[in-house]
C-alpha cells in the first residue's frame, strides 16, 4: 500500500498474522474494491501527499464493523452503511476495527476531473457526514453492494458504463449533502433520476396499483417528463414494470422450495391482480404457460 499511486502507511497488532481479502474492480477511470481486513491503523501524510497525489476522491462505505478517521482539527466515526469521504490531497489517519473484529468494506476511488460538480463544491462535500441508509447514499450502497457481490454476469466493455453510472451517484450524493442539485451536469442529472426510478420500482413491484403516474408522483415529475426520461432507455417505464414483475414471478415458478405455492400467489405476490392476465403476459414474455414453466422446471 506504500507503493500504490495513493501511498499509505499501514500498521497493525495483527501484522504477523495478518489476515485481508481485497479485490480490484476497474470501471474505467473509476475503482472499486471490496475488502475484509483485521483491524489496522491507515496514515497518509502531508509527505505521502507531496509524494504523489492523483488527485482523486475516496469514499469507504462501511458494512460491517466499524472506523474512525481524524484529519485537520475534525473526528469521525463510522458504522455499517456510514460512507467515509477522503481527498488524496489530504492528510487523513483511519483506524480500521477495533479488537479482533473483521471489518468488511467496499473501496470508491474517482478522478476529481470526472465528478459532474465543480471543484470547490466536492471538496465541500467530502467533508460532511455522509450517510448510506436513504435516499440517494442508499442508491450507491445498492449499486457497490450487488456490483462487489458478484461480477460474472459484467462484461469489460461494461466497465466504462458501470464507472459513470458511480460517478453520477457519487456527483448526485455530494449534491444533496450540500442540497445543490443545480450543481449537476443536466446529464448526470437525468441517468441519477432514471436509477432512482429503477430502483423505486423494484421495491414496489409487489403493489398492483404501481403505474407511471405513481412512479411519477414519488419522484416530484410530470408523467409526461417520466416518459421522456425513458425514451433514451431500451423499455418504456410501463414495460418495465411489467418485465421486472414478470421476471420476479418467473425466478419463484422456478425455485424448488417454493412448488408448494399456488401460481396465483406467485402473481398476486408481484402485482398481478388477475389471474388471466398474469397468463397471458407469462405465455407472450417466455412463450410458456407459467404451469408449463414451473413443471419443465422440476
Amino acid at each position: 500500500m506504500g507503493r500504490t499511486h495513493v501511498p499509505v502507511d499501514l500498521t497493525s497488532e495483527y501484522a504477523a498474522d495478518f489476515r485481508a481479502h481485497q479485490r480490484t474492480l476497474l470501471l474505467g477511470a473509476a475503482t472499486v474494491w471490496p475488502s475484509t481486513v483485521q483491524p489496522l491503523l491507515s496514515r497518509r501524510t502531508a509527505k505521502l501527499v507531496r509524494r504523489s497525489d492523483p488527485e482523486t476522491y475516496n469514499l469507504t462505505l462501511v458494512l460491517e464493523g466499524t472506523a474512525s478517521a481524524s484529519w485537520d482539527d475534525r473526528e469521525a466515526e463510522y458504522h455499517p452503511y456510514d460512507l467515509h469521504g477522503q481527498s488524496s490531497s489530504q492528510p487523513c489517519t483511519v483506524q480500521v476495527g477495533r479488537r479482533d473484529q473483521l471489518v468488511r468494506c467496499v473501496g470508491v476511488e474517482i478522478p476529481k476531473d470526472l465528478l459532474a460538480l465543480p471543484r470547490k463544491s466536492a471538496d465541500r462535500a467530502i467533508d460532511r457526514p455522509l450517510s448510506a441508509r436513504e435516499g440517494v447514499g442508499a442508491l450507491l450502497a445498492g449499486f457497490l453492494t450487488r456490483l462487489s457481490a458478484d461480477t460474472t454476469a459484467y462484461r469489460a466493455t461494461d466497465g466504462p458504463r458501470l464507472g459513470a453510472v458511480l460517478t453520477d451517484l457519487v456527483s448526485a450524493l455530494f449534491a444533496h449533502v450540500l442540497d445543490s442539485d443545480r450543481e449537476l451536469s443536466p446529464e448526470a442529472h437525468r441517468r441519477t433520476l432514471t436509477l432512482s426510478v429503477r430502483s423505486f420500482v423494484n421495491r414496489n413491484l409487489h403493489n398492483p396499483d404501481l403505474t407511471p403516474s405513481v412512479v411519477a408522483a414519488a419522484h416530484h415529475i410530470s408523467t409526461s417528463y417520466l416518459y421522456r426520461l425513458f425514451r433514451d432507455e431500451d423499455v418504456t417505464i410501463g414495460a418495465l414494470i411489467r418485465q421486472e414483475r414478470l421476471e420476479r414471478a418467473r425466478r419463484d415458478l422456478a425455485d424448488p422450495t417454493q412448488r408448494g405455492v399456488p401460481v396465483h400467489e406467485i402473481a398476486a405476490r408481484w402485482g398481478f391482480t388477475h389471474h388471466s392476465a398474469f397468463t397471458r403476459a407469462f405465455r407472450a414474455a417466455y412463450d410458456t404457460s407459467p404451469s408449463d414453466f414451473r413443471q419443465a422446471t422440476r
